[in-house]
């Protein structure tokens, strides 16, 4: 089987945002050849297509792309900017359980961890840095979700992919932040603290 295979095929079910007219790079091909670009420690777009230019003959012989040339540094921004994240995350999650799939255990532990992302911070649009949750399957060796963590809320945001993977007789596994009563009434705290001032007044904690 060839390496990554599995993933080029999950990314094939990625919805393509361009127009067909006047496309030069097929998409998943496309994704892939980034993915292994940052893999192998490209930080920027013109990074990704040094990459992609230095092992385009090679990359083309084992995936079958048959790209002339890398491309330019516009079309990739363009592409990434215009995908739709919530599909990427997707395409890798199903590619994820594939993989974990092939080697079940008795009992999968699964570690969720939020970071910070290097260099995700922005300064022109004054955007902070983006902070990520992944759920992290250690006998598989697999991410097998990531999670954006909105306003900072890291307890909220690990509440998704345990619902959202629909995993059983998995235990998950998170840092001491999480370690707080009535997590799955959270929500509903934030809704009657909004109302508090509505009505009578909000009884004293």
């Amino acid at each position: 089987m060839v390496p990554f295979a599995g993933l080029l095929a999950a990314l094939q079910e990625i919805p393509d945002p361009r127009r067909r007219q006047g496309q030069r790079y097929s998409l998943a091909p496309l994704l892939l050849f980034s993915v292994l670009a940052v893999l192998a420690g490209a930080t920027s777009y013109r990074r990704i297509r040094l990459f992609i230019g230095v092992h385009r003959e090679r990359l083309n012989a084992v995936f079958g792309a048959g790209f002339r040339r890398a491309p330019a540094v516009n079309t990739l921004r363009a592409l990434l900017h215009a995908l739709d994240p919530a599909d990427l995350e997707a395409a890798f999650r199903r590619h994820a359980e594939h993989l974990g799939g092939a080697a079940p255990s008795a009992q999968r532990v699964v570690a969720l961890d939020g970071k910070t992302l290097r260099g995700s911070f922005d300064h022109l649009d004054d955007r902070a840095a983006a902070q990520v949750l992944s759920a992290f399957a250690g006998e598989d060796a697999l991410i097998l979700a990531h999670q954006e963590v909105a306003g900072g809320d890291e307890v909220a945001a690990a509440q998704a992919p345990v619902r959202q993977l629909g995993l059983r007789g998995v235990l998950f596994t998170a840092d001491a932040l999480h370690c707080q009563k009535n997590v799955r009434l959270r929500d509903r705290d934030r809704q009657r603290a909004a109302g508090a001032g509505e009505g009578q007044p909000a009884a004293p904690a």
